[in-house]
């Protein structure tokens, strides 16, 4: 019997199946679902059905278990979805992917147990946003640098930090193409500064011209900053810098000799950010002694 039918050939017999979370944490605990209804039963089958079996093993233990009886009680099969997308079988060496997530997700909402559905509308929003910060992160690159893109956004793939090497490589292209190093800062700020924006849990490519900067010396960073040309991105990029943590060899010294000025446009800057993180940061660190 082809690989691919055998789960719905166990899923014809299926007289009752009974859905549950897999981490036991939604607002449904778990629903029995009768399949003797033969409108029912087409319907199920046509939500697990799957279209391949392409050798890899989602590394979760999945979303929901789905265990299937026979009309005299006996367990006919177990099924765990991950992710609103693949299956996990025993009788398979690996997850298969479904012919349709869309159908298996709306089944389950139509049935009681909306969770996955929120679940994959969230993480898809959340690949969304995350495709659209690297977009935005990948234009700000410094001109020069386009041939170590997929080097550097490798490393959050792998999970690596950037290499001496690799930043010394990147530090070298920037002074070929930025001689003036208040151009080279202006340039590294507003890179830093695009992206996420996050402080913690952002991808590890985005560490990469926040490592750059903490080889610059300071003053370079406040002349770029006191140049006519510097900009919000550029605030911004040195408010993430500045506030982050452990960015600089002497990172205290360095904000606490802020001129009074700058001091207060960068504390302005992540008042009105929005960003409740940035601005408990910078309240501890930018804002003037309390009387």
């Amino acid at each position: 019997m082809d690989s691919l039918t055998v789960l719905d050939s166990v899923l014809q017999q299926a007289h009752v199946v009974q859905v549950s979370s897999v981490s036991g944490v939604g607002t449904v605990r778990g629903i029995r679902v009768d399949l003797s209804d033969s409108a029912e039963s087409v319907q199920f089958r046509t939500a697990m059905a799957v279209e391949s079996l392409p050798g890899f093993r989602c590394m979760c233990l999945g979303d929901v278990r789905f265990e299937v009886f026979d009309r005299e009680g006996g367990r006919l099969a177990v099924v765990v979805l991950h992710h609103g997308a693949t299956l996990r079988w025993g009788q398979w060496e690996s997850d298969a992917v479904l012919v349709d997530g869309r159908i298996v997700r709306a089944w389950l909402d139509g049935h009681g147990m909306p969770d996955p559905l929120r679940r994959f509308q969230a993480d898809r929003q959340r690949a969304e946003e995350s495709a659209e910060q690297e977009r935005s992160w990948l234009a700000a690159m410094p001109a020069g640098l386009e041939e170590t893109a997929d080097r550097i956004l490798d490393l959050s793939r792998t999970g690596s930090r950037p290499s001496p090497e690799l930043l010394t490589e990147l530090t070298d292209r920037l002074h070929l193409t930025f001689p003036d190093s208040v151009e080279r800062v202006l340039a590294l700020l507003d890179w830093y500064g695009s992206g996420s924006g996050r402080y913690s849990g952002y991808p590890v490519h985005e560490s990469v011209p926040g490592e750059l900067l903490g080889r610059v010396p300071v003053a370079d960073i406040l002349a770029a900053l006191a140049d006519p040309r510097a900009e919000e991105t550029h605030d911004a990029g040195a408010l993430r810098h500045l506030l982050g943590w452990k960015t600089r060899p002497r990172q205290k010294r360095d904000v606490a000799g802020l001129p009074e000025p700058l001091r207060a446009r960068l504390l302005a800057l992540a008042r009105r950010s929005g960003d409740s993180d940035k601005q408990r940061r910078a309240e501890q660190r930018l804002a003037p002694p309390r009387a």
